[in-house]
């Protein structure tokens, strides 16, 4: 097991990884851009949720190249990437059980982000955030289940409009979940170490 998470820690697997969620990222902000043309201002910065997750974790990358940690993003990444990478497999798994079919861009969103969660959880043993670090993230994270379903701001799924209430109560508790997750692996001390 410390081999696995010493491989995990080697500069050339953070670069190749820094490289692929960079350019995830990018492709995340342009999935949304129909939907942002129409966001009103204020609510932007809330609206893209998964390219934000991993804007997130391109910090904490970038960190681990010049040996440093970024708490706060640590914080932020971690709950966030477990969330939405989580959130979209189950919307699109959604979709597959109601409509009967899924588009070959639905099995690669359903692939991609539950890579995302992985490699979130793959790093926990590298961060060092603090209580207080994982207070703001949870403030960002339940802040923004607030924009997305009170303010209906949430991702566009056009076959799922039907389910928003049972979607939002599950991405409530998806949040805490997450949050919940990201306290017993990094600041619990059952969580595994390295």
């Amino acid at each position: 097991m410390k081999l696995f998470f010493y491989i995990l820690g080697q500069r050339s697997i953070i670069f190749l990884l820094l490289i692929i969620n960079f350019f995830g990222t990018i492709y995340g902000y342009y999935w949304y851009e129909s939907q942002l043309i129409h966001t009103p201002i204020k609510f932007l910065i809330f609206v893209p949720d998964s390219p934000t997750a991993t804007l997130f974790f391109l910090f904490v990358l970038l960190g681990f190249l010049f040996k440093r940690n970024a708490a706060l993003f640590e914080a932020l990444a971690l709950v966030t990437l477990v969330k939405y990478g989580l959130w979209a497999v189950c919307m699109n798994l959604l979709i597959l059980l109601t409509t009967g079919s899924l588009h070959w861009t639905g099995y690669m969103l359903i692939a991609s982000h539950f890579a995302m969660a992985l490699q979130g959880v793959l790093y926990a043993p590298y961060y060092k955030f603090k209580v207080w670090h994982l207070v703001i993230a949870a403030i960002w994270t339940l802040h923004n289940d607030v924009i997305d379903y009170v303010f209906k701001m949430m991702p566009s799924y056009s076959m799922l409009t039907q389910f928003m209430p049972q979607i939002g109560y599950f991405t409530f508790w998806l949040s805490i979940a997450s949050i919940g997750l990201a306290y017993y692996l990094v600041l619990s001390k059952k969580a595994f170490k390295l």
